[in-house]
């Protein structure tokens, strides 16, 4: 995938979360709710969702996956739209970003050391390996003045992933299926950063 395309993907993923989250935004600005109550809340969300899992409740974990990841979008929607952006704001968005996905990835880890295979568990690590690579090089990318919100695979796409493995779980290995994508495709999004921070490098 080039640049171009990247860039036009990039746009894509803005333009869909702008037209869901818009709407309850409006509401939101009628209220003194902040935006980091909002990352919060979708933490909190998160940690419930893991509980699910561990507890053997999939299919509820899977709608509290999809939710806490609608909340993950509207806290950055509406700061924007309040004029409310702030670099802790940012930077406790990121950091509870982290924090979820290894929430969830733990207790997956959790529901799988009951079984006897260790090839699940090793899954479950290299996801959480990948997701975390392809969030690492956005930052030290950025942290270096260099633009790279481009990737094929990003937080958006493995929560999906994640949300249907778990909701489709009574499908024979529906969230090994989901998990086995989450890793190849990040550590494609993980090479594909590389690449476009490499070429940015470049021209400087």
């Amino acid at each position: 995938m080039n640049n171009t395309a990247m860039v036009r993907l990039f746009a894509v993923r803005k333009a869909i979360a702008y037209y869901l989250t818009q709407p309850v935004v409006r509401l939101l600005v009628r209220t003194s709710i902040t935006p980091d109550a909002i990352t919060w809340f979708g933490f909190l969300l998160t940690v419930g969702a893991a509980a699910l899992i561990i507890t053997g409740h999939l299919f509820a974990a899977g709608f509290v996956v999809l939710l806490a990841g609608f909340f993950d979008i509207l806290d950055g929607a509406l700061a924007r739209y309040t004029n409310q952006t702030t670099g802790f704001g940012a930077v406790l968005d990121s950091t509870l970003d982290r924090l979820s996905e290894a929430v969830l990835l733990l207790g997956i880890l959790v529901l799988y050391a009951r079984e006897p295979s260790i090839a699940p568990i090793l899954l479950v690590g290299f996801a959480l390996l990948g997701s975390l690579l392809v969030s690492y090089i956005r930052a030290r990318a950025e942290a270096l003045g260099l633009e790279c919100q481009v990737g094929l695979f990003t937080r958006a796409e493995r929560v999906i992933v994640l949300a249907l493995g778990l909701l489709l779980n009574q499908i024979d290995n529906a969230l090994i299926i989901a998990l086995a994508i989450i890793v190849v495709f990040s550590f494609i999004t993980a090479g594909q950063r590389l690449v476009y921070v490499w070429r940015q490098t470049k021209t400087k």
